[in-house]
């Protein structure tokens, strides 16, 4: 697993490729908006709204990279709403290439095998990071830069999308996320490093990372309510 973080960290490390460096981690300093999330609902399902959720789908899948912070605001917390959501869901295709993900080194052809399952992974879950970095590491082993930005901009404004939803340092301010393994994204491209990780009812979880100094937060918090929500609706008989 240490192989497969250090992937990660690194594609977040080259987020000025992108023209957005990675997130500061004093969040204090960060502004936020607290989303009204039954405006978003009733936004991503009007078809007359600029945020109609498959206009914002299709344009994301094409690489718009036009797309502002508010529109990937609807486009990350909007796919709560959507029939297909399943915060649970792990796509057939991501285990296949799991033994390349732990070399320090891949040839050409190894990249394309990774880039190839990435993008079906990708299809089944549109926001599985963990997929997309991959995705951007093994398009700049191919020297494919071009195609290796625009994922690296997608992947970082899902990042400060989850960011700007609240600072993290308390249960009233907790950042949104719509899927557990976003939690360990987000302190990742905070530069934290997770310790444990505890639920706080009623739809709270609560991760402790390592301090550098004592002004670094002991943990941050994470509101699980919608994915609790849908994740119930839609499978009762997982109560």
């Amino acid at each position: 697993m240490k192989r497969i973080a250090l992937l990660f960290i690194s594609v977040i490390v080259l987020a000025s490729a992108s023209g957005m460096g990675a997130a500061p981690r004093d969040t204090k300093k960060q502004k936020f908006e607290k989303p009204d999330m039954e405006k978003i609902r009733e936004e991503v399902n009007d078809p007359s709204s600029k945020y109609y959720y498959p206009l914002l789908m299709k344009n994301f899948e094409t690489n718009d990279t036009l797309l502002d912070l508010d529109q990937y605001r609807h486009l990350y917390l909007g796919y709560v709403f959507q029939e297909d959501y399943n915060p649970y869901r792990k796509s057939e295709h991501t285990n296949k290439v799991e033994d390349l993900y732990y070399k320090d080194k891949h040839t050409p052809a190894e990249c394309d095998t990774i880039i190839k399952y990435a993008e079906l992974s990708l299809k089944d879950d549109p926001f599985d990071l963990r997929q997309m970095s991959f995705l951007i590491y093994a398009y700049r082993e191919k020297q494919k830069n071009n195609l290796a930005n625009i994922w690296q901009y997608k992947l970082n404004h899902i990042l400060e999308a989850i960011v700007s939803t609240g600072t993290g340092l308390d249960e009233e301010n907790a950042w949104i996320v719509i899927n557990p393994q976003h939690e360990y994204n987000l302190l990742n491209f905070k530069n934290y490093i997770a310790k444990s990780q505890e639920y706080k009812p009623p739809h709270y979880d609560y991760i402790t990372v390592n301090q550098e100094d004592s002004k670094d937060p002991k943990g941050f918090y994470f509101n699980v309510l919608y994915i609790l929500q849908e994740y119930y609706r839609k499978f009762p008989d997982s109560k």
